[in-house]
């Protein structure tokens, strides 16, 4: 079965003959663009990274070294989802705000580059998720070959340790305007409190993290085996999070859990 669907994904890519790949160096983009290049060649790929404020400057270094290691053509935008009109009143369309911005740099670049298609990583799972960002997408003609192979992450996860791409295990990530809850403004300064503060439990080594942020507390969600982690260094932890700027730090006992802000998005319908 794993084969079939990594078969049509081949057959998706070779239809489209050149492809720009939104690429942020994450387990599915990375797994998106190395596929491309196998199936196209590298003169018809070009990975595309957006760096901007909710973007860590770890993931770009690491978005760059992988392309690298994939011998794509890797083009940097700068870009600021601050700027986009609607996007930091954090509503539940936030992510339509962005990818209709990011798909509206990425298209003109496809275009003058002589590309036929703009290509991103939403996968299989996302189907049963909030993301709004789709429906940018199918506005501006921007496809998901994973979602459309019918791919989900862990199929992802197999097959990128079968390329023997780094990221197979690497932990899910998205961007870091997902941790501030719905409803509370967006600042620069809140993006980096997140950053900071994932950042100093990483080096915790505690391998998926994310620092929720309900205006001045922050949640933090790891998985049950790191519990123990964040629970040994509790003292220190909250020193380091309350010099970043939170008032309160709390840990969520029911742990990691992908989308975990859409939750008030379900209860409000």
């Amino acid at each position: 079965m794993l084969n079939k669907k990594y078969q049509k994904l081949v057959s998706i890519l070779q239809d489209m003959d050149s492809v720009v790949v939104a690429f942020s160096g994450g387990v599915d983009s990375t797994f998106l663009l190395k596929v491309a290049v196998e199936t196209l060649g590298k003169d018809r790929v070009l990975a595309v990274t957006a760096d901007s404020e909710t973007y860590p400057s770890s993931e770009l270094l690491e978005a760059k070294e992988l392309a690298g290691k994939i011998g794509v053509r890797h083009q940097v935008i700068e870009t600021s989802e601050l700027a986009i009109p609607g996007y930091t009143e954090n509503d539940k369309n936030r992510c339509y705000f962005c990818k209709n911005s990011l798909f509206e740099l990425l298209i003109p670049v496809m275009e003058e580059k002589g590309f036929k298609n703009v290509i991103y990583g939403v996968i299989a799972d996302d189907m049963n998720e909030h993301r709004p960002g789709m429906r940018a997408a199918k506005e501006k003609g921007v496809r998901g070959p994973l979602q459309e192979a019918n791919l989900f992450k862990q199929e992802i996860r197999d097959l990128s340790k079968r390329f023997d791409l780094p990221t197979w295990n690497k932990p899910s990530f998205a961007c870091l305007s997902s941790r501030i809850a719905y409803g509370e403004k967006i600042t620069k300064e809140k993006l980096t409190k997140v950053e900071k503060a994932e950042a100093y439990l990483k080096a915790l080594n505690i391998r998926q993290v994310r620092v929720r942020t309900h205006q001045k507390m922050a949640r933090i969600e790891v998985e049950p085996n790191d519990m123990g982690i964040v629970l040994e260094n509790h003292e220190l932890i909250s020193k380091e999070l309350q010099a970043y700027g939170f008032q309160y730090v709390t840990l969520d006992l029911i742990g990691y859990q992908s989308g975990s802000m859409n939750k008030v998005l379900h209860k409000r319908a």
